[in-house]
């Protein structure tokens, strides 16, 4: 990976060829990312792997001249954000009325209840999420990398620099922070 590294810095000092150079390193590990992630999501979704991949790497790589990269941590924690933000804002465009807000079409019979849709879980991670990052931004961080970068807890603990043991309880406390966030539908100091 300093392969990534020493890219990500020719990228930073404006040699265009080398973000050429990058995406073939990187492409089949955000696109296997993409994937997974996209695995959960329910029938009829649309947005694909490669969409994702590429739209992601085009926010991470685009013309924002401010933009430096500290290395290969940072770039992954970009990717993770930036997959993050996608999914979610493409979450919130299916819940506009004009895309149908995530109602469907059923036959009503006399005597039916007509209840509340379904919550998107999705929005409702984002939130709470937020909510977390407000308080503690490194567990916020972790579970930005476990759940939207897909990587594992040792490979998230070494990003994050820390060791193992922290990350497993950072990771057991901010997924007990987000149940208890999410089901509650508040946010537990």
């Amino acid at each position: 990976m300093r392969e990534v590294t020493r890219l990500l810095n020719e990228i930073q000092q404006g040699d265009p060829q080398a973000a050429a150079e990058l995406l073939p390193l990187v492409y089949q590990e955000l696109r296997r990312l993409a994937a997974q992630k996209l695995a959960g999501e329910g029938p009829g979704h649309t947005l694909q792997p490669t969409a994702l991949v590429h739209e992601a790497y085009m926010k991470l790589i685009g013309p924002d001249p401010l933009r430096t990269w500290k290395g290969r941590t940072h770039y992954f924690s970009a990717a993770a954000e930036a997959m993050r933000r996608i999914l979610i804002d493409h979450a919130r465009r299916k819940q506009r009325v004009r895309h149908g807000g995530g109602r469907k079409q059923v036959e009503l019979r006399e005597g039916d209840a007509i209840g509340e849709p379904p919550s998107e879980d999705l929005l409702a991670l984002d939130e709470a999420l937020n909510a977390l990052a407000a308080t503690d931004p490194t567990k916020a961080e972790l579970v930005k990398l476990r759940y939207f970068a897909g990587l594992t807890l040792e490979e998230a603990a070494e990003l994050l620099g820390v060791s193992r043991a922290t990350a497993d309880r950072y990771w057991a406390y901010a997924r007990a922070w987000l149940f208890n966030a999410i089901t509650k539908g508040d946010h537990p100091s």
